[in-house]
């Protein structure tokens, strides 16, 4: 059964993928819509972290935001087909604008390596490709829950030449390795990293389980750190990429420092594009002693 459903989703994901980007997007939206009409879980949750995010927004300002947050999650559902399986000039093609680029360049001038965070926000799945299309790039991989699907998508993720390395020891040491070859490296910074190797720290206001695995890394490593995410432009015109430098206390030694200013880069970013991050997530879903879990106390 788990196999028929890794086949049926990259069948579906293949047919979505000779479709032009504007008509991919416009089936995103209506799968956002379908969320937006019916009830279902990642509504409710969307709905509970966009309370606990925003709690002075009027409540018409939340349902606003969380009707668009749905359309894009549906678009990055259905861009996947193109993402995935374009050809490296077609998937690079879709990138209209950089904004800090030249600082890439500055920071890979020290020879410390490089750092590059992409939060779950707009199209994250373009980071890793476009990154590793134009430096030697090693990223964190978490292997997704269906695991029929894990061979597909490390293939289709490696294909413009990134290496994923496992979220345990061995894929840290790759880590290390690539910064000492001063290449560029690549983590998911908004992730729940388990309860080893994290602390609580304010994301939005609210206290999340937060990885302290970039501070050790920036720290030990003196390589700099960016947050780089993919702005879905409008009407299937691609997207426009940003590269923020991250706060300077991202490589502290305080645990609980270094964590903050990593949720206030993610912070940083989603404001940006606020709609497009997603909040479908359960980002909250460990608090610390005392501290109410949200998706349990609201309904």
């Amino acid at each position: 059964m788990k196999a028929l459903q890794a086949f049926l989703i990259q069948a579906l994901l293949r047919g979505l993928s000779w479709l032009p980007l504007r008509v991919n997007h416009a089936l995103g939206a209506g799968l956002g819509y379908l969320l937006w009409w019916t009830p279902n879980s990642v509504k409710r949750v969307s709905r509970i972290n966009l309370a606990t995010a925003f709690p002075d927004h009027s409540p018409q300002a939340r349902q606003a935001l969380l009707k668009q947050s749905l359309l894009a999650l549906g678009q990055t559902v259905t861009e996947l087909g193109a993402l995935w399986f374009w050809s490296r000039s077609r998937t690079l093609a879709l990138v209209q604008a950089v904004e800090g680029g030249a600082q890439i360049e500055q920071a890979l001038a020290e020879k410390k390596g490089v750092i590059v965070l992409s939060p779950h926000l707009g199209a994250w799945e373009m980071m890793g490709y476009y990154w590793a299309a134009h430096y030697p790039m090693t990223s964190l991989y978490r292997p997704p829950n269906l695991a029929a699907l894990e061979s597909f998508m490390q293939r289709v993720r490696e294909r413009g030449g990134a290496r994923l390395v496992p979220t345990d020891r061995s894929g840290v040491k790759a880590l290390r390795e690539a910064l000492k070859r001063n290449e560029m490296i690549g983590i998911l910074p908004d992730q729940d990293p388990g309860k080893r190797g994290s602390v609580h720290a304010p994301f939005f206001g609210y206290p999340a389980r937060t990885m302290l695995l970039v501070s050790k890394l920036a720290a030990k490593s003196g390589a700099p750190v960016f947050f780089t995410f993919a702005e879905r432009l409008p009407i299937g015109k691609g997207y426009r990429v940003h590269i923020l430098p991250a706060p300077t206390e991202v490589a502290a030694l305080d645990a609980e420092a270094a964590a903050t200013a990593l949720n206030q880069g993610v912070e940083q970013c989603v404001r940006i594009a606020p709609a497009q991050y997603q909040w479908s997530y359960k980002r909250y879903k460990h608090p610390p002693a005392g501290v109410a879990n949200p998706y349990k106390s609201q309904s």
